[in-house]
């Protein structure tokens, strides 16, 4: 099963969701990429095809990087992320307690 490129960074905001949202835990998107092949995700998906969405969650200001080893990063979340339901697109989001309240959904991007 493959998941399509508006699915998955919201696929990882919930990973990030379930699995790490506690600011004093460390993460890698190592991490997360392997959680989301253990999940249906393509696994001839690589790190590089995922870069993008992390570099978006870290300019949204939900993750920053604290340190780098070749192509895995580290990050922290800025703040707890909580669970949301959009009325516009009906989908259930992620946002950071600090995040601006509009869906990351790229096909919606409505104010929650």
């Amino acid at each position: 099963m493959s998941i399509s490129n508006t699915v998955l960074p919201l696929q990882i905001r919930k990973t990030i969701f379930e699995k790490f949202n506690d600011t004093n835990v460390r993460f890698t998107n190592d991490e997360i990429l392997e959680l989301l092949k253990s999940n249906g995700l393509d696994s001839a998906i690589t790190i590089d095809d995922v870069e993008q969405y992390f570099n978006q969650l870290r300019d949204a200001g939900l993750i920053r990087q604290i340190a780098q080893n070749f192509t895995t990063n580290y990050y922290k979340l800025f703040d707890v992320v909580e669970k949301m339901k959009c009325t516009s697109c009906n989908q259930e989001v992620y946002l950071g307690k600090m995040e601006p309240r509009v869906c990351p959904n790229s096909e919606c991007k409505a104010s929650i």
